[in-house]
């Protein structure tokens, strides 16, 4: 099966351990990612506060791309996946702006009619592959493994596509399907404080050190996210909450792309382990029979 993917600009710098293990995980899973040729940045969050009809315009240009090949885009980006379904969402609600944006599209020659749908990832694989197909293609069961699944913010709100919007589960079910031993983490949408991280630090450390702490009091050995922006904050970081709060994190936090390519007994270049800055390598070891 194939899937038209939109990488997103994090996935091609800054994550880019994310991009490899979706897919190497989905090509072992028997499906197939296949890039949007020409995709441009989606527009990210904090432009279309700014200039929301040019951000809309920036945004369908994928979807009129991605439309073109009759069939629906996928993510493996929380902020990618909420501006482009954002976009979708308010060109089939609104008419006018659905004008206003093929308008501007048609300089390029393009046209957006709203005929596929936006999908992250994880909906994909949970819901379309399977948690029972992803389960029996297992080959190192993540028995003893203590995984804090975290959400995040923009994954389902605001708009809950594929899971509950407060209280997600979809990747407690995976994990636990893989034998993992998923941790009761009630925070698991709170937010990491985003691009705060760059304007209010202190505010954004803060929110990072109580995301670390909970994992931590839980007795978590590694945390797992399907957003790039959070693992940024998470794993980039924990050295500045440290010195900020005298504290001694070390906690790894993985793509959930990752720790499934670890079921599925992929190697660590497949997953393109050890580009995280806390390691996770100690962790896995014992899972990854001299495969790093």
């Amino acid at each position: 099966m194939d899937y038209t993917y939109y990488p997103g600009c994090s996935l091609e710098v800054s994550n880019k351990a994310y991009d490899i293990s979706a897919r190497n995980v989905v090509k072992a899973l028997g499906a197939n990612l296949v890039e949007l040729e020409d995709w441009n940045c989606c527009g990210a969050t904090n432009y279309m506060s700014v200039r929301e009809l040019r951000s809309f315009a920036i945004s369908a240009r994928n979807l009129a791309l991605a439309e073109k090949q009759n069939r629906d885009v996928v993510t493996a980006c929380s902020a990618c996946f909420t501006t482009l379904n954002k976009t979708h969402s308010y060109m089939e609600g609104n008419a006018k702006l659905r004008g206003e944006v093929n308008d501007a599209l048609s300089a390029v020659d393009l046209k957006y009619d709203c005929k596929i749908k936006v999908r992250h990832l994880l909906d994909v694989l949970v819901n379309d592959i399977g948690i029972e197909n992803i389960a029996s293609k297992t080959k190192v069961k993540l028995e003893g493994l203590r995984v804090v699944p975290y959400y995040g913010c923009q994954l389902t709100r605001p708009n809950a596509t594929f899971d509950d919007a407060e209280f997600p589960t979809t990747m407690d079910a995976l994990f636990k399907a893989l034998g993992a031993e998923v941790v009761d983490y009630p925070l698991k949408t709170k937010c990491c404080g985003g691009m705060l991280m760059t304007t209010a630090e202190k505010v954004a450390l803060k929110l990072v050190k109580n995301l670390l702490d909970c994992a931590v009091k839980r007795q978590a050995h590694c945390i797992v996210t399907p957003c790039p922006l959070c693992h940024f904050n998470l794993d980039a970081y924990q050295d500045n909450v440290n010195k900020m709060f005298g504290t001694n994190f070390a906690v790894p936090t993985l793509f959930f792309t990752q720790l499934i390519g670890v079921a599925l007994g992929l190697s660590g270049q497949d997953i393109a382990l050890g580009q995280e800055i806390v390691p996770a390598g100690g962790v896995l070891s014992s899972y990854m029979g001299g495969r790093q």
